[in-house]
């Protein structure tokens, strides 16, 4: 089973730069996006329902042309989820659950708090709230794959200039040791260390100077998994070219049955 996870940054803008095209040959049997940008009677045209895949979006009902996610499958979802039970976060557009037997695929958004104080203290409180919910999400028995732009890097490899971002909302001590606390002492699992433990290698540029020619990139787009999947970790693979958005596809290759 080949997953992937994108930040379109606007599934129109990404359409416009060939994204579909590009997913045409790709293989993908579910497909994660973040920040779509769009409202879903917006996506009418077929390039956005792609022949052989079922689409579902949760759009952000705050703000339009804001946010918002969706999911692309190959095999039809048994079940799909919107919410989560708290309006703040779920009227944002930052989650969409796909269900398939035991397997629960995820595109997840957590908001980013570059813009300023109240955007920064709402995604602390994101952090919080949404931590019981990983662990329930642990303790329920299923196969989680947790997709998404989670706006933290990690670890010193994830991002080109460590010490200078220090203070810089995305590297702030506290978000990583919430991923220590998600990774080492929880128990999910990043898809990319386990597969490539030392790998330098980013997923988000940004457009100002020349981020991306020059490579002064962050790895914060992520599939998060549950413990129960670590054995069936197969590749990975992200993919800066061709460029689609500011970020680039992440895509993992699993070592489970499609249908």
């Amino acid at each position: 089973m080949r997953i992937v996870s994108f930040n379109a940054n606007g599934i129109r803008s990404a359409a416009s730069k060939g994204f579909f095209d590009w997913l045409a040959g790709h293989k993908a049997d579910v497909v994660c996006l973040q920040e779509t940008k769009a409202q879903e009677h917006q996506l009418t045209e077929s390039h956005f329902r792609p022949e052989g895949y079922h689409a579902y979006f949760r759009d952000a009902t705050t703000k339009k042309g804001y946010s918002g996610v969706a999911i692309y499958s190959r095999r039809k979802p048994d079940e799909v989820r919107t919410a989560l039970g708290w309006a703040p976060f779920d009227e944002e557009g930052r989650y969409i659950e796909a269900r398939f037997g035991n397997l629960s695929v995820v595109s997840l958004y957590v908001p980013s708090g570059s813009s300023g104080d109240e955007r920064q203290a709402f995604k602390f409180d994101v952090m919080k709230w949404i931590t019981p919910i990983f662990d329930e999400w642990l303790a329920s028995g299923r196969d989680y794959v947790l997709c998404g732009d989670w706006n933290i890097v990690h670890t010193k490899n994830d991002i080109k200039n460590w010490t200078s971002n220090q203070k810089n909302s995305g590297c702030l001590p506290q978000e990583r040791a919430w991923l220590d606390e998600l990774f080492l002492k929880r128990g999910w699992v990043d898809s990319f260390r386990c597969i490539k433990p030392e790998a330098v290698e980013y997923t988000w540029w940004s457009n100002r100077g020349q981020a991306r020619a020059n490579d002064v990139g962050w790895r914060i787009d992520y599939q998060v998994v549950t413990p129960s999947l670590k054995d069936k970790l197969k590749s990975c693979e992200i993919l800066r070219d061709p460029r689609f958005s500011d970020h680039a596809p992440y895509t993992v290759d699993y070592a489970l049955p499609t249908k």
